[in-house]
C-alpha cells in the first residue's frame, strides 16, 4: 500500500502548508508531544554545520524580533523628540511674529528666528510686495523683491501653482538665483510658497547637506511655517 494516513490525511497531500495549517489549528501539539522538542534539530542560521533544537531556534527568533522592535521603538522615539524640538522652534517663531507690529519687524522676525531658532544660516525670502522694496537694502541677502512675471521666477511656476512646500535638490539656475554667491555650498533646499498659490512669494531654506531636505520628508511643519509667515505679512 503506497498511501499511508496520518490522522486521516493522505501522505501525498502532506506539504509545508498542510503541516503549518495543522500546527496553527492545534497550537498545543508540542505540549502533547513535548519529547519532540528535544529531538527536532534545525540548521543554525549562522553556521550551516551546526544544529540547534526547536526551542533554541524559537528563542533566537524571539530575540531577533525583540531587537527589531527595540530598533523601531528607538526610531519612533527619535522622531518624536525631533518633532517636539521642531514644534518648540515654531512656537518661538510664533512669539516673535506676534510681537512684530510692522512689515519690517515681521520680516526681521522671520530672518532672526530662522537663523537663531532653526539654525538655518542660508535662508532667503522672495516677496512680490512692492511695499517691501524699501526694506530690501536693510535685510541683506535674506530679502529679495521680485515679480511673479520675472524671467527668473518662471522656473518656480510649478511650485507656486501647487501652493505646497517642496524639498530636495533644485535646478542650478534656481539655486543661483536664491543664494547667489553662496549657492555652491547649498546641497538641498526647502521651498515654501507664501500666500495662496505663492501670491506673496517664496521662503527658501538651504542646507549644505544634500540629504538634509529630501523629497520623501514630511512637509507639514514647513506648511505651518509658511502659514504663520503669510499671516504676519498680511497684517
Amino acid at each position: 500500500m503506497t498511501t499511508s494516513h496520518a490522522r486521516g490525511v493522505k501522505h501525498e497531500v502532506l506539504n509545508d502548508n498542510s503541516v503549518a495549517d495543522y500546527l496553527q489549528t492545534n497550537p498545543d501539539f508540542f505540549e502533547r508531544n513535548s519529547q519532540l522538542l528535544t529531538k527536532l534539530r534545525l540548521p543554525h542560521v549562522r553556521d550551516v554545520a551546526a544544529t540547534v533544537s526547536l526551542v533554541e531556534r524559537q528563542v533566537e527568533v524571539l530575540r531577533e524580533r525583540n531587537q527589531s522592535l527595540e530598533r523601531k521603538l528607538k526610531e519612533l522615539v527619535d522622531v518624536a523628540r525631533a518633532n517636539d524640538a521642531l514644534a518648540d522652534r515654531i512656537h518661538r517663531l510664533s512669539q516673535r511674529l506676534i510681537r512684530a507690529n510692522t512689515l519690517s519687524e515681521s520680516i526681521s522676525a522671520v530672518e532672526t528666528s530662522l537663523r537663531e531658532d532653526f539654525d538655518a544660516m542660508n535662508s532667503v525670502m522672495v516677496l512680490f510686495l512692492e511695499e517691501a522694496r524699501a526694506l530690501e537694502p536693510d535685510m541683506g541677502r535674506f530679502l529679495r523683491i521680485a515679480s511673479p512675471v520675472d524671467e527668473d521666477m518662471k522656473s518656480f511656476e510649478s511650485l507656486l501653482t501647487s501652493g505646497k512646500p517642496r524639498c530636495g535638490q533644485v535646478r542650478d539656475a534656481q539655486r543661483d538665483y536664491l543664494f547667489g554667491l553662496e549657492s555652491v555650498a547649498i546641497g538641498s533646499v526647502a521651498l515654501t510658497p507664501l500666500g495662496q498659490k505663492g501670491a506673496l512669494g517664496i521662503l527658501a531654506i538651504g542646507a549644505s547637506d544634500a540629504e538634509r531636505f529630501h523629497p520623501g520628508m514630511s512637509t507639514e511643519f514647513l506648511l505651518r511655517i509658511g502659514e504663520l509667515v503669510t499671516y504676519a505679512l498680511m497684517r
